[in-house]
C-alpha cells in the first residue's frame, strides 16, 4: 500500500478534510458577494472622506489645528481595537461579529453625515473606527474558513484581493462624484445602502462553518496592552506629520508604544489563552507577509496623497477628474489580483507572485519619479500608476491568501486582524514619513530657488517646482521600500506552490503554512490506495 493525497471531491476514496463541510457552492459565492462589499465600505472609508474634509470643515466650522482628527480619530480607533476585533470575532462567531460591524458601521457613518459641529464629526468617526475593527478581521475570517479548496481560494481571495488594493482609489472617485455633485454629508450616508445590502446578504446566505469557535476566556491584559499600544503607536506617527519627529509629544508616545507592545509579548508568551498566540506571527510565512503586506502600504499610501496634491494643486484637476485619473491603477489592481494572481496561485508558490508584484509596482513608481509641472499624464502618469496596480494586484492577492492560511479555525479572526494591522500601522507610518521627506525637499528647494525669481508669478512657479520636488523626493523612499517589500517575500516566505484539492485547517503547527518549493501549501489528508 501507499499513501497519496486526496486529488478532488469526485475522487473514488478521497476523503475531505474537517474543514471542507462547508456550505454548498452557490451560497459561498453569494457569501462573497457580502463578504466583498463590506470591504470595499471600509476600505473606501479611508479615503473618501478625504476629498470631502474641505468642504466638511468649513460647514462644521473645524479650525485647521482640529481637522486632522476627523483621519485621526478613525485611524486610532481602527488601528488600536483590530486586534480585539479579531478575537471577538473568534469567541463571538464570524458571522455574528461581521453582522454586527456592518450595524454598528451603518450607524456611526449615519451620525457623522448628520454632523452639526466638530465633536459630534470626531465622535462618529472613532465610532466608525471601532465598528471598522470589528467588521475587517470578521470579514478576511470568513474568507478563510469558507473557502478551503485551492482553485475555489484562489478565485475568492483575487476578488478580495483587488478590492482590498483599489478600494482606496475607488473612494476618491466616489468622494469626488458626491462632494462635487452632492455635497460631503454623501460621502457618510453612501455607507448605510453598502452596509445594509452586505448585511442582509450575510445574514440570510452566510453559513459559517461549525466548530473552530475559540471558547478561552477573553485575555483581558492582552485587550488593554495591545490597544493602548497600537494606538500610541498610530498616534505617534500621525502626530510626527503635522508637528514633526523631535516633538516631545511624539517621542513620547513612540517610547511609550515600544514599553506597552514589548509588555504585550512577554505577557502573551505567558497567559493560557492569549489574545495574540506568538504562534501565529511566529511562523516564518505569515510573518513574512505580514511584514512586506506593512512595507508595500507605507509606499501606497504616501503615493495616494502626494498624486491627489499634484493632481488637483499642481495641474488644477477637479476632484471628480482626480478621482477618474487614479482608474488606470484601479484597473491594474483588478488585472493583477483576479487575471494574473487568482490564476496562477494554484500553480506557482506565493513569493513568486509577491516577489516580483511589488517589483513591477517598483518600476511603476520609478515612473513617477520623473513628474514634473509640464509632465503628460499619458506619457508618466497612466503608465506608472497602470504598473503600480498591476503589481499590487498580483502581489496582495496571494499574501492575503496565505496570512490566513493553515492556522487554526479558533485563530483565524486574529490572524486576519494581523493583516488588517499591519496595513493600518503601515498607512500611518507611510502618510507620516513620506510627507516629512517631501515637506524637507520642498523646503530645501524652495529656499534656494525663490531668492532668483523676481515677480510674484514666478515666486509661485518655484513654490510648485518646489512641491514637485518634494513629491518626487518622497517617491525616491517609496521605491526603495517597494524593493525591501519584495526582498523580503523572496527570502522569508518559503511556501510551497498550494493544493488544488479539498483542503482542511493545519494541526495548529504552521506546517500548512509553510513547506517546501513544491509542495502542497496547506494540510492535506493522506488517503490508503490499494
Amino acid at each position: 500500500m501507499s499513501e497519496t493525497a486526496s486529488k478532488s471531491p469526485g475522487v473514488p476514496g478521497a476523503r475531505k478534510t474537517p474543514g471542507a463541510q462547508n456550505a454548498p457552492d452557490a451560497n459561498r459565492w453569494k457569501a462573497l458577494g457580502s463578504i466583498a462589499l463590506a470591504q470595499l465600505m471600509v476600505v473606501l472609508d479611508a479615503t473618501i472622506v478625504n476629498i470631502a474634509l474641505p468642504s466638511a470643515q468649513q460647514d462644521l466650522g473645524i479650525s485647521d489645528g482640529n481637522r486632522q482628527w476627523v483621519v485621526t480619530a478613525y485611524a486610532l480607533a481602527f488601528g488600536g481595537l483590530l486586534l480585539f476585533g479579531g478575537r471577538t470575532a473568534d469567541l463571538w462567531g464570524r458571522k455574528r461579529a461581521f453582522v454586527l460591524g456592518l450595524g454598528g458601521f451603518a450607524a456611526a457613518s449615519a451620525l457623522g453625515g448628520a454632523a452639526t459641529n466638530e465633536a459630534m464629526m470626531f465622535g462618529a468617526r472613532a465610532l466608525q473606527g471601532v465598528f471598522g475593527a470589528l467588521l475587517a478581521p470578521a470579514a478576511l475570517s470568513l474568507l478563510a474558513v469558507m473557502f478551503t479548496d485551492g482553485r475555489e481560494r484562489a478565485k475568492a481571495f483575487g476578488i478580495y484581493g483587488a478590492i482590498a488594493g483599489g478600494g482606496g482609489a475607488v473612494g476618491l472617485i466616489l468622494g469626488g462624484f458626491l462632494t462635487e455633485y452632492l455635497n460631503w454629508r454623501w460621502t457618510f450616508f453612501v455607507n448605510i445602502p453598502f452596509a445594509v445590502v452586505a448585511a442582509l446578504g450575510a445574514y440570510f446566505v452566510i453559513r459559517e462553518p461549525k466548530g473552530g469557535r475559540n471558547r478561552s476566556p477573553l485575555d483581558i491584559p492582552g485587550v488593554v496592552l495591545s490597544t493602548l499600544g497600537l494606538v500610541a503607536l498610530v498616534y505617534g506617527f500621525t502626530r510626527a506629520e503635522s508637528e514633526g519627529w523631535s516633538d516631545s509629544l511624539t517621542v513620547g508616545m513612540f517610547v511609550a508604544s515600544a514599553a506597552l507592545l514589548l509588555t504585550f509579548v512577554l505577557v502573551e508568551s505567558r497567559v493560557r489563552a492569549p489574545l495574540l498566540p506568538l504562534r501565529v506571527i511566529t511562523e516564518r510565512n505569515r510573518g513574512g507577509v505580514y511584514l512586506s503586506l506593512g512595507l508595500a502600504v507605507i509606499a501606497m499610501f504616501g503615493l495616494f496623497l502626494f498624486l491627489t496634491y499634484y493632481l488637483q494643486v499642481v495641474k488644477g484637476y477637479s476632484p471628480v477628474r482626480t478621482g477618474f485619473a487614479f482608474l488606470p491603477m484601479v484597473a491594474g489592481m483588478i488585472t493583477g489580483s483576479t487575471q494574473i494572481g487568482a490564476r496562477l496561485m494554484t500553480r506557482v508558490a506565493p513569493r513568486r507572485l509577491m516577489g516580483p508584484g511589488f517589483l513591477v509596482a517598483a518600476v511603476g513608481m520609478l515612473l513617477l519619479t520623473r513628474m514634473e509641472i509640464g509632465t503628460s499624464y499619458a506619457a508618466v502618469l497612466l503608465p506608472g500608476m497602470l504598473l503600480l496596480g498591476l503589481g499590487m494586484g498580483t502581489a496582495f492577492m496571494p499574501a492575503m491568501s496565505l496570512a490566513t492560511s493553515g492556522v487554526e479555525p479558533r485563530d483565524a479572526g486574529v490572524a486576519s486582524a494581523m493583516v488588517n494591522t499591519s496595513q493600518q500601522v503601515g498607512g500611518a507610518i507611510g502618510t507620516a514619513l513620506l510627507n516629512t521627506i517631501a515637506a524637507s525637499a520642498t523646503t530645501s528647494y524652495v529656499a534656494d530657488h525663490i531668492g532668483g525669481a523676481a515677480s510674484r508669478s514666478q515666486q509661485q512657479t518655484v513654490r510648485l517646482e518646489g512641491m514637485v520636488q518634494g513629491y518626487t523626493s518622497a517617491i525616491w523612499f517609496a521605491v526603495g521600500i517597494l524593493v525591501l517589500a519584495a526582498v523580503i517575500a523572496l527570502v522569508l516566505v518559503d511556501a510551497g506552490r498550494p493544493a488544488t484539492t479539498v483542503t482542511g485547517p493545519s494541526d495548529g503547527a504552521g506546517r500548512g503554512a509553510g513547506g517546501t518549493e513544491g509542495a502542497p501549501e496547506e494540510a492535506v489528508v493522506p488517503v490508503v490506495a490499494h
